[in-house]
């Protein structure tokens, strides 16, 4: 009996250890290499955007579910080659990037005029919302829905998108209506949530960001340059369904309404890399990356 137990001793402690190693949080670079091909989605390229600078291309995802007028005012807008030729007017630091006309030099397309606030809109009933669990200070609820930083209200029955790092928005005046799509800004600084169902949000940047956020800052008021500063001129901009085929950035996103980004986000609550002594337990809505990659050959 004795002999059999001091056996079955060591056995239990590989068995222990076995269930220790398997029940090892992961990181997110061990939860990204695990995914599968399901877990990624290719970019619509209907719905992309490719901004060419000199020094690059960002790559702009646009989110019609969300702000359906301004997205379609922005593809009429850059179809016309509106954007062609303009610049980048104002960096604003720890704020915004923002390109658009405020000499007038390009006049507007046909058909393009004030649309519907789009600061939020209705819930829809069956909307994927993949929900983060440690509650934020600007809404009752935020999460994540097709790859978006998303917050939504039961109560109002809202739901919108929030200004987190990368999140592309349409300029206005005063006039909450006054916004057509022929102004844009990408959030590059900490999160503006304040902004959030203030300005129409109508995608997020998913590639190039740094070619906005490294731009010297203009030195006139909220970051606008001034006459003798060089804005960074815009080579183009076009929808990448209108693209050849040769010239696209193709891209996929991780899908966020998988079990595999649910272990992302447990990934970024709970850090396991041993640099980490004190992991945090909770995180905020715009500390969740968003993985993007180079589409693999299939």
């Amino acid at each position: 009996m004795n002999r059999n137990f001091r056996f079955l001793i060591p056995c239990a402690l590989i068995i222990l250890s076995h269930s220790a190693l398997a029940a090892k949080p992961l990181s997110m670079p061990e939860v990204l290499a695990a995914s599968s091909a399901s877990d990624w989605r290719p970019l619509d390229p209907n719905n992309t955007l490719y901004v060419d600078f000199a020094t690059g291309r960002v790559v702009i995802e646009l989110a019609p579910a969300f702000a359906p007028l301004h997205v379609a005012n922005i593809k009429t807008l850059t179809r016309a080659g509106y954007f062609n030729g303009l610049a980048v007017i104002r960096v604003q630091d720890n704020y915004v990037a923002q390109w658009g006309d405020p000499d007038n030099r390009h006049p507007l397309p046909a058909g393009i005029g004030k649309v519907a606030a789009e600061f939020d809109s209705a819930l829809p009933p069956n909307m994927h919302f993949t929900r983060l669990p440690d509650g934020d200070v600007y809404a009752p609820e935020v999460g994540f829905s097709d790859g978006l930083p998303v917050a939504r209200s039961a109560a109002l029955h809202k739901v919108w998108l929030a200004h987190c790092y990368g999140m592309v928005g349409v300029g206005r005046d005063l006039d909450a209506e006054s916004g057509s799509g022929a102004e844009m800004y990408v959030v590059i600084g900490h999160a503006p949530r304040h902004l959030d169902r203030n300005v129409a949000l109508v995608g997020r940047v998913v590639k190039g960001v740094e070619l906005l956020s490294s731009l010297a800052r203009g030195s006139a008021e909220m970051g606008f340059y001034t006459k003798t500063e060089k804005p960074l001129p815009i080579k183009s901009i076009r929808v990448a369904a209108d693209v050849p085929a040769a010239e696209r950035t193709n891209l996929e996103v991780i899908r966020t309404d998988t079990p595999t980004f649910a272990a992302l986000i447990e990934s970024r609550r709970n850090r396991p890399e041993e640099f980490f002594k004190t992991p945090a337990g909770r995180i905020d809505l715009c500390n969740v990356p968003i993985p993007v990659r180079e589409r693999p050959a299939r």
